[in-house]
């Protein structure tokens, strides 16, 4: 059984800027090509960091207010004599929260909403940007069609994985979500046959009625002979 990877959904022609990227030409990208970040690359593609809408937009609303003041970081910067964030380099987030080729969906999407992330960038083991992971791109498998996941399913993971014989559960499959039902020797068999369904690409959901002959879970219950 096997699942799909970062690299198998992720973009691969990934549009970059340079350290030395303007402001203005960050924006064009952006609106240009319809993306909310974009990767900051060396001249030998080793990510360096992201600029994202989010660090434009907060570099420009430190705007004066109507008495003429600046506030927060711009004012803080004036006053210190620092430059103002006029390039890629100025902007963007350094070190990036990035992913690599061989993660599987879910731990993309944990890394994701952990870090608070809409895409990210995709490295290869020296560091170099090979393509970018959105969210979209990670919601993509579940446009899978009911009969693939029911064929996986019962092929895949009750025959070849669990050597279930066959008839042993029934597996029906209705816009992703999956039902099992049926009998099945030894009940702790049953949490094992749940999340390995489960984690079968374009699933969204899983509904179990399976019986048990024997309750190996109980400690009372002397093993049958």
């Amino acid at each position: 059984m096997q699942h799909r990877t970062v690299f198998e959904v992720m973009t691969h022609r990934v549009v970059t800027v340079s350290p030395g990227t303007p402001f203005k030409e960050i924006v064009r990208l952006l609106v240009e090509h319809d993306i909310s970040a974009v990767p900051v690359v060396g001249e030998d593609r080793r990510l360096l960091g992201v600029v994202s809408e989010a660090d434009l937009l907060r570099d420009t609303s430190e705007l004066p207010d109507l008495e003429g003041r600046w506030a927060g970081v711009r004012l803080l910067s004036r006053e210190r004599g620092l430059p103002e964030a006029e390039t890629a380099a100025d902007l963007m987030t350094s070190p990036a929260v990035s992913a690599q080729p061989g993660w599987n969906l879910v731990e993309t999407a944990r890394t994701m909403d952990r870090k608070g992330v809409k895409r990210l960038p995709v490295i290869d083991e020296t560091g170099r940007l090979v393509g970018i992971v959105s969210r979209t791109d990670l919601l993509r498998p579940f446009l899978r069609g009911d009969t693939a996941i029911r064929e996986e399913i019962e092929h895949d993971v009750l025959g070849d994985t669990l050597r279930l014989a066959p008839d042993t559960l029934r597996v029906a499959v209705d816009d992703g979500v999956v039902t099992l039902t049926g009998r099945v020797e030894e009940r702790a068999d049953i949490p094992v046959i749940v999340r390995l369904c489960r984690s079968v690409d374009g699933v969204v959901a899983l509904h179990q009625s399976i019986d048990y002959t024997y309750d190996n879970l109980a400690l009372d219950v002397e093993p049958p002979r």
